[in-house]
């Protein structure tokens, strides 16, 4: 039994045998007794008072000096009122370093709670905002950026990636918004002004778009004459082979201002692709399968699997860009007498995947997270021998991202890869002439 406890024990049983002791010796035992009661009883009535005056007042430090219990009771408040107030300084120190280094973000930063009303802000904020302390503090966020692409980017609740949204200031102004959950249901909302970005993304794609159109009339007047030069008889046989460089190189030109033109025009296409037109997935495969067929002369092994009767709600024009895009690049790097898959299958959980498997060179690991950048070449000579632009997996990517799909790459040097496109389940549809499970196999 602990000290503290002990001595109590020994006041009680003293107070109580002195009792027995008065009133043997004078009498009235049961006066006695309740005399004993009473001023044990005021002895701890007495220490109470002292702890919540103690407590009440708060600014004395040092807790009243007691014996006994009261005494480990006074200590153990104590020690917890010291524990106390070291963890409100740590976290003290802690908020006013976050709110320093916030505040010397060039972003705009903000806090916001559970039901996003403001709760702190920075300087950069409160210039690129014009927000006010007195007026702006207890508001929603909603209510001062004023956007329908923000408020569905709160009631969506996926904030992996920002939202661009006019600025509440000057309409002619962007904000790239993004939302970091942290805390206790807490927000962090980072605020940049992306109008020059954005304005220079625009000059570059003007500045492509145009050049490609001015390119395409030179590149069919070039093409023209070299065609009747080639059908010219009179022309020598040694001047058979530059003629046929030549229109391959024109050709070449037309491909590249044609791929130019292409991912100008999805780069300039703002959201997603419409989920209202339906494209019919097995024949668009089967036309692209077709016309592979018939522009690789036999070189390949082509097959094509369609083992789900489900569409894709997207574009039509799009998406026969991307899978043939895939194709031609698995013949472009297949040696001849290779084998090249086409599939289209449904994955559990109801996703949809598009997959060409080749047998053809590889790719190395290292260069797997570079393919879908614009004009990136894993061999550069390799590729422009076979015809290649270096924007036909950029055309992917984008129409994928259109149509809220991923691109999955598996691939080993010397053995093939494997492009694997996969949709949403909220991207398909069932054609009413093929079912779901229905499987067909074209050699």
């Amino acid at each position: 039994m602990r000290q503290a406890w002990l001595s109590e024990l020994l006041v009680l049983g003293g107070l109580v045998l002195a009792a027995l002791l008065l009133g043997a010796f004078f009498g009235y035992f049961g006066w006695f007794m309740f005399a004993a009661l009473v001023a044990f009883s005021c002895r701890h009535l007495l220490q109470l008072y002292r702890l919540e005056r103690w407590l009440r007042v708060g600014r004395v430090r040092n807790p009243p000096e007691s014996w006994g219990i009261w005494g480990d009771v006074f200590e153990h408040y104590y020690r917890l009122q010291r524990r106390y107030y070291k963890r409100k300084k740590r976290l003290a120190r802690v908020i006013r370093e976050f709110r320093e280094s916030t505040a010397a973000m060039p972003d705009g930063t903000l806090v916001l709670n559970s039901e996003f009303r403001i709760i702190w802000f920075n300087d950069a904020a409160r210039e690129t905002l014009r927000l006010s302390s007195n007026r702006d503090l207890g508001q929603p966020i909603a209510s001062l950026l004023r956007s329908p692409r923000f408020k569905i980017y709160l009631d969506a609740r996926e904030f992996n990636q920002p939202v661009n949204v006019p600025s509440p200031i000057d309409d002619s102004r962007t904000l790239a918004v993004r939302l970091i959950p942290y805390g206790a249901e807490q927000y962090l909302l980072l605020v940049r002004d992306v109008t020059r970005m954005q304005r220079l993304q625009a000059m570059r794609r003007d500045f492509v778009a145009n050049a490609s159109h001015e390119l395409r009339s030179p590149l069919t007047v070039l093409s023209g004459y070299l065609e009747a030069l080639a059908e010219e008889s009179a022309l020598g046989s040694q001047w058979r082979e530059p003629l046929e460089d030549m229109q391959a190189q024109c050709q070449r030109m037309s491909t590249l201002v044609n791929d130019l033109l292409e991912l100008s025009r999805l780069e300039t296409e703002e959201g997603d692709a419409s989920l209202e037109d339906e494209v019919d997935v097995p024949a668009l495969l089967d036309r692209i399968a077709r016309n592979a067929r018939a522009e690789d002369a036999s070189r390949h092994e082509i097959s094509l699997e369609v083992l789900s009767g489900a569409g894709l709600k997207g574009n039509d024009s799009e998406l026969h860009s991307a899978f043939s895009n895939l194709v031609v690049n698995a013949m472009r790097y297949t040696a001849n007498g290779g084998r090249i898959r086409i599939r289209w299958f449904a994955r559990p959980g109801g996703e949809l995947a598009f997959e060409v498997s080749d047998t053809g060179i590889g790719i190395d690991e290292k260069h797997l997270p570079f393919i879908t950048q614009r004009f990136y070449r894993v061999n550069s000579s390799h590729s422009r021998y076979k015809g290649g632009t270096g924007l036909g997996l950029a055309i992917v990517k984008h129409v994928l991202q259109r149509h809220n799909a991923r691109l999955e790459v598996e691939s080993t040097p010397g053995e093939g890869s494997v492009f694997r496109c996969v949709f949403p389940q909220q991207r398909a549809f069932y054609n009413a002439l093929l079912s779901a499970d229905s499987s067909i196999l074209a050699p």
